[in-house]
């Protein structure tokens, strides 16, 4: 039988958990769509990098950059967003489609290109005050991708949720991201396979510890997904 239980939000733990389950059964899905998102989020840079060699021609450069500003502020959030939220349903034990990716295209379109825009210029707006609070801002919104897919909050809503959901938790974000550098490092060092296992392996344990987080903090409407089989 299965038993089903809260897993407290801790670095270890998220890390652990999500090693583990992201060879469950969805693997093959969330294989296919680290490399869609990857491609995906790389077409813009690849062009970019093709045309910027031309920096005289100012004829190429000025809609190359429209283009990329557009592509990166309307169409790469959704995609992240979506991989998120597809990593999510995958930690909770719930079917995850490939079609996930795509699905804020249909029903959160707004509220992620509005969510991320949010999100940008407050860190900006940190990041020119000395750094460190651009770095708090970041952390402290790490939950509005998962908040828009998972609860369809408002961009604000999702922003203010965020910040209140991370409050005794910057720190373990702020670890775990520094820790993903290293785990992205290693798996280049393995080249292809290595940094896809790498994303993957990243995903599953943030959103282990989004669902952790919100597990441990809704007492109105838990979600008991986090499982293991009991003999």
């Amino acid at each position: 039988m299965e038993k089903y239980y809260s897993l407290s939000p801790s670095i270890g733990g998220s890390f652990s958990y999500g090693w583990k389950k992201m060879f469950d059964k969805s693997f093959l899905v969330l294989l296919l769509a680290v490399v869609i998102a990857g491609l995906l989020n790389g077409l813009m840079g690849a062009t970019w990098e093709a045309d910027s060699g031309e920096w005289f021609n100012l004829f190429w450069i000025f809609p190359v950059a429209i283009i990329g500003l557009a592509y990166g502020f309307l169409f790469k959030p959704v995609i992240n967003y979506g991989e998120r939220y597809l990593f999510l349903k995958a930690m909770r034990n719930e079917e995850a489609d490939l079609k996930t990716l795509f699905d804020g295209f249909r029903s959160k379109y707004l509220k992620i290109v509005l969510a991320n825009l949010i999100v940008v210029a407050l860190a900006v707006i940190g990041f020119v005050m000395l750094i460190i609070p651009g770095i708090i801002i970041l952390v402290r919104l790490a939950f509005v991708p998962y908040l828009i897919m998972d609860k369809d909050l408002e961009p604000m809503q999702a922003v203010e949720k965020s910040w209140q959901l991370t409050r005794g938790h910057g720190w373990k974000i702020f670890w775990m991201a520094v820790l993903s550098f290293f785990i992205l490092i290693g798996g280049l060092m393995v080249f292809f396979v290595g940094i896809i296992i790498s994303f993957m392996w990243i995903h599953s344990a943030f959103a282990t510890l989004y669902q952790s987080v919100v597990y441990n903090s809704d007492d109105e409407n838990p979600i008991p997904i986090l499982a293991v089989n009991e003999v």
